[in-house]
């Protein structure tokens, strides 16, 4: 964007903006499309040789990540950044396929909890392995353990200043 248009932006909206470098710029835009790609290609991965969808194996994940496979509803939903809306609609499909279960806390009557099923457990552990290849074969496989670290290193730290202050 030209000086020119920075300034009217600025001037029309009352705001300073600071816009994004060409190396900034580059960098932001090169991650989101290597996250679109890649988000893309393992979710068509796992649609069509797992029957599970991207969102089913994230939360799928999720559980088998907590002890007893459980974890209550808006905890799980704030962990994947999903509305309530989606949370509810997305958790009673993967009820009505056996994936998970709801069920009620005892110590807040307002409150549930998703469970893993065993029929959760088998389709996560049939995907696991294929997603894991195709990690590999799509990312892990062109990176450098060096580029690895530094990516870990990188993500951790916005997460944690996302973790600051959620929206």
């Amino acid at each position: 964007m030209s000086d020119e248009k920075v300034i009217a932006v600025a001037e029309a909206t009352g705001a300073q903006v600071r816009w994004l470098t060409p190396e900034e710029q580059r960098a932001w835009r090169g991650f989101v499309r290597l996250h679109e790609r890649l988000g893309g290609r393992l979710g068509r991965m796992l649609q069509s040789e797992s029957n599970v969808s991207p969102a089913d194996f994230a939360v799928l994940v999720h559980l088998t990540d907590t002890p007893q496979g459980r974890q209550r509803y808006q905890d799980l939903a704030r962990a994947l950044e999903w509305e309530k809306s989606r949370m509810s609609h997305h958790i009673a499909r993967m009820t009505g396929r056996g994936l998970v279960v709801r069920e009620e806390c005892a110590e807040d009557a307002r409150g549930a909890f998703v469970v893993i099923t065993d029929a959760g457990r088998a389709a996560i552990e049939a995907a696991a392995p294929r997603h894991v290849q195709a990690v590999r074969e799509l990312f892990v496989d062109h990176v450098t353990p060096a580029e690895l670290r530094v990516l870990a290193e990188l993500s951790e730290r916005v997460i944690a200043r996302l973790d600051e202050n959620p929206s």
